[in-house]
């Protein structure tokens, strides 16, 4: 029962201390630029994730990931 109330307080703190429209529709955009990219690197032959370091395991993985997992440094 602790770690739900715990859990929930984390998830809405955001919410409840910047809760403006301005705010939701930043986070959206990074959630669709993020989206737009991991799809881009999705679609790239083998040998050009290969330059870049990424197996097409780790790419597709990538791209699976939700719209709103964007890197904790993106968010304003």
């Amino acid at each position: 029962m602790f770690a739900s109330i715990h859990t929930a307080r984390l998830a809405t703190r955001g919410v409840q201390t910047g809760g403006s429209v301005q705010r939701l529709v930043a986070t959206l955009r990074l959630g669709l630029a993020a989206r737009r990219q991991r799809q881009a690197l999705a679609q790239l032959d083998p040998h050009l994730l290969a330059d870049v370091g990424v197996t097409p395991a780790e790419a597709e993985a990538e791209a699976m990931r939700p719209i709103w997992d964007v890197p904790s440094n993106w968010r304003c």
